[in-house]
């Protein structure tokens, strides 16, 4: 299972930042929890991933502490193990990241990395702790982590006034430079799902087409198009196979979840 390699289960932490989604009172809140189950090629168990927001503070500022946990599971961690940990500390009021914690075990490729972004100098300070190793980069204005992200469109984005094929740029920080997104508004579609039908705004990120995605275009994404603004389901299509990340459980929702029955 080469390809579980390349494509790693923190795929769900990464697409969730695609969630483009606009309203004037918040989507979340302190509680919200979401667990995906993933499967490759459409039928093979591949792993699991959770999101939950907590409250904490970062230098006396009142902030929301995101944590994701992702593992493979099932037959495939018999011979690829995968243990995750991502974090992110943002501004209650802002949403703007202050600190970014990345600690990844996937089939024995480690990463233990800890972020502190200055937001109004623009730097955002590395420490490498596998490496003990500190470094310094310039960043974007307000920049965001690669967690962060996804709370902050939810919020700030307004597809109100998108049409289809319009396209949406954001900037990112990520491990040791700025990166860039761009995704593509697909309009509105309903799907089934093991809640019911949900009506979903629908997105296609732009990718880096090689060894993992097979083309540029390679992701969908569906979001939620109630208040929650949260993520249904997300397919790629890889090299090799696809991998698929559904909605499987949730709780501490701030606004009824719309579903048709």
């Amino acid at each position: 299972m080469q390809i579980m390699k390349k494509s790693r289960l923190t795929l769900i932490l990464l697409f969730t930042t695609f969630c483009v989604v606009a309203q004037n009172e918040s989507a979340f809140e302190k509680g919200e929890w979401f667990k995906f189950k993933m499967s490759y090629s459409g039928w093979m168990k591949a792993g699991e991933a959770t999101l939950e927001v907590q409250e904490d503070t970062i230098n006396d500022r009142p902030v929301f502490h995101v944590v994701g946990n992702g593992k493979t599971t099932g037959a495939i961690a018999w011979f690829f193990r995968v243990r995750d940990r991502y974090e992110s500390y943002f501004d209650k009021e802002k949403l703007i990241p202050y600190r970014f914690i990345r600690n990844i075990d996937e089939g024995g490729h480690t990463k233990d990395i800890e972020i502190s972004f200055d937001q109004s100098n623009n730097k955002a300070t590395i420490f490498n702790k596998k490496h003990n190793r500190i470094q310094s980069v310039d960043t974007e204005l307000n920049t965001q982590d690669m967690v962060s992200t996804f709370y902050f469109l939810r919020n700030n984005l307004d597809v109100s006034t998108l049409k289809v094929d319009d396209e949406i740029r954001t900037n990112m920080f990520f491990d040791f430079e700025n990166y860039g997104f761009k995704i593509r508004y697909l309009g509105k579609e309903t799907i089934r799902t093991s809640f019911g039908k949900v009506t979903c705004f629908k997105f296609r990120p732009y990718v880096m087409a090689g060894r993992v995605f097979k083309e540029e275009e390679s992701l969908t994404l569906w979001v939620s198009a109630d208040k929650n603004r949260i993520p249904i389901r997300i397919k790629a299509d890889l090299a090799i196979g696809s991998l698929r990340a559904d909605l499987e459980a949730f709780k501490g929702l701030k606004h009824q979840f719309k579903i048709k029955f």
